[in-house]
């Protein structure tokens, strides 16, 4: 069961890109300036591996289902996805996986954008813990969440910049 839901998850990204390469062209067509590039394909990576991670591991390995643990991890990734998903929906056509800023669009204070600067990071550090645990694959878990903390700071700051934000939140 827990390879179909890594296998769900991985679908779920596939649908994502096809969001993000929408809006990616929307944003542009608007007049849309993109920062940052250089990192994109280090967090393409990164999210990548943890997928093959949570796979690996477990198989390798031999890691066992920890119900206690488990189900509980279980919970925190659906709650993940659901507070990915209204960032999405919340942004609508100006979400996509790049840093692109529209010219002349006010910053998103709707949604959880009400409470945090970049609430989607939330959903994806706290998937970086769960989904791995979800079936005690603590090293990919682990190690996802040292590679994504050095991501993180490189990618906020871009964000912050280009948003204009005059502090790192």
């Amino acid at each position: 069961m827990y390879y179909l839901l890594i296998l769900a998850v991985g679908f779920e990204r596939l649908a994502e890109l096809i969001v993000s390469k929408r809006n990616a062209r929307w944003a542009f067509a608007q007049g849309g300036k993109e920062f940052g590039h250089q990192h994109y394909p280090v967090m393409v990576t990164i999210h990548t591996a943890l997928l093959l991670g949570c796979v690996l591991e477990v198989w390798a390995l031999h890691r066992p289902f920890i119900p206690w643990l488990g189900w509980p991890m279980l919970a925190l990734v659906a709650l993940t996805q659901v507070l990915r998903w209204w960032c999405v929906t919340t942004l609508g056509p100006r979400w996509n996986t790049l840093v692109i800023v529209v010219p002349e669009a006010p910053l998103v204070r709707r949604g959880p954008y009400r409470w945090l600067h970049h609430p989607n990071y939330l959903a994806v550090v706290t998937e970086g813990v769960a989904l791995p645990l979800v079936h005690t694959a603590w090293l990919t878990a682990l190690c996802f969440t040292l590679a994504n903390a050095l991501l993180l700071t490189v990618r906020i700051r871009v964000e912050n910049a280009a948003l204009g934000y005059t502090h790192a939140v």
